[in-house]
């Protein structure tokens, strides 16, 4: 069916609407679980900044692309398997089944790769959980580990009198 190709290219998943974030987690976890991250690189949601509606003054941020999700693999029978039958995605966008890659260009336009990602914590640092469901239950917390993408921490933290890891988003958590 597709080429096996060992080069890694951003592909343009289409989904259901207001899908976008559920299949990103659900191919984030697919991705884990079945161990294919030299297949899968990275799942993305293209963003924009835009200001608060009703006078705010602040930024909010609003999908570029409604209904797209954007995926960096190798395309290969396997990796084309394992993203079409994600729960709702609906296709890849291109001609019958073969997606179409996006050029550098075009992702370079979408700001979609970014050139640098750094945290102000590194392992072993004493946090705090300043957003999330467990900000208001958790006070401090020592990192234990960061996800390669950064996205995700695993913090050894005193929950409810016990000494529990939790992993969460990096920008829930600061420098103590």
């Amino acid at each position: 069916m597709l080429e096996d190709n060992l080069t890694p290219h951003w592909y343009v998943i289409h989904t259901y609407s207001g899908y976008e974030n559920k299949v990103a987690v659900n191919l984030e976890k697919i991705v884990e679980n079945r161990k294919v991250q030299d297949m899968i690189m990275d799942i993305r949601i293209p963003m924009e900044k835009v200001p608060e509606e009703e006078g705010g003054d602040g930024v909010a941020e609003r999908k570029m692309f409604p209904s797209y999700v954007l995926v960096k693999m190798i395309m290969n029978d396997e990796s084309w398997h394992i993203v079409r039958n994600t729960t709702g995605v609906t296709g890849f966008v291109g001609p019958g089944s073969k997606p179409v890659v996006l050029t550098d260009e075009e992702v370079a336009a979408l700001g979609v790769e970014s050139a640098t990602v750094s945290l102000p914590y590194k392992v072993g640092d004493k946090v705090r959980v300043v957003e999330g469901p467990l900000a208001a239950h958790i006070s401090s917390a020592v990192v234990e580990e960061i996800s390669p993408d950064f996205k995700k921490v695993k913090v050894l933290a005193d929950l409810h009198g016990r000494s529990t890891k939790i992993e969460l988003d990096s920008a829930w958590i600061a420098l103590f």
